[in-house]
């Protein structure tokens, strides 16, 4: 039995297309890589907690997040020992590209957050270590494309295992 549990991400895409992802490990499902986010506090909003997210996990406080849901999806994953069935609305911001600003050590450990990095398209759309969703080179590509999804993506639940390229989202 999963604890069910309710998040938002934030795709930030700077000017070039680039997008900015943490790198974690998980007890459950090993390395990948993510967006900065995380789960929803009581009384908020999944857009209220994608604003926070952000700002805690990056230290940036002048983001732009649009109001649209990028794109709707839910996994297993464990969250400090419990097995979580997580459900997650993540949002789309452009800003600069830079370097996450301030202290961050300590939420990034409770996080389990290793390193991060800014994704070209290209090298989101290479085989590389899974990504959270595994969709989101196709999602980001569609964005390039014809901008942010009049409504939101539904990528219903992703089981984990082994990544799969090349398909469409």
């Amino acid at each position: 039995m999963r604890t069910p549990r309710r998040a938002a991400r934030v795709a930030v895409l700077d000017p070039a297309g680039s997008v900015f992802l943490f790198r974690y490990d998980n007890p459950e499902v090993g390395v990948h890589w993510a967006m900065p986010g995380g789960g929803m506090e009581p009384g908020e909003s999944p857009l209220q907690a994608a604003r926070r997210e952000v700002r805690e996990e990056t230290g940036w406080t002048d983001l732009v997040i649009e109001d649209g849901v990028l794109c709707l999806w839910e996994h297993d994953f464990t969250r400090a020992g419990v097995p979580v069935r997580q459900h997650e609305h993540i949002y789309l911001a452009h800003g600069p590209r830079r370097e996450p600003a301030g202290d961050l050590t300590a939420a990034h450990a409770e996080d389990r957050i290793e390193r991060w990095r800014w994704w070209s398209p290209s090298e989101l759309a290479a085989d590389h270590e899974p990504l959270w969703p595994p969709q989101l080179p196709e999602l980001l590509a569609e964005v390039r494309r014809s901008g942010a999804p009049a409504t939101p993506v539904d990528l219903g639940f992703v089981p984990n295992g082994p990544v799969v390229r090349g398909g469409a989202a």
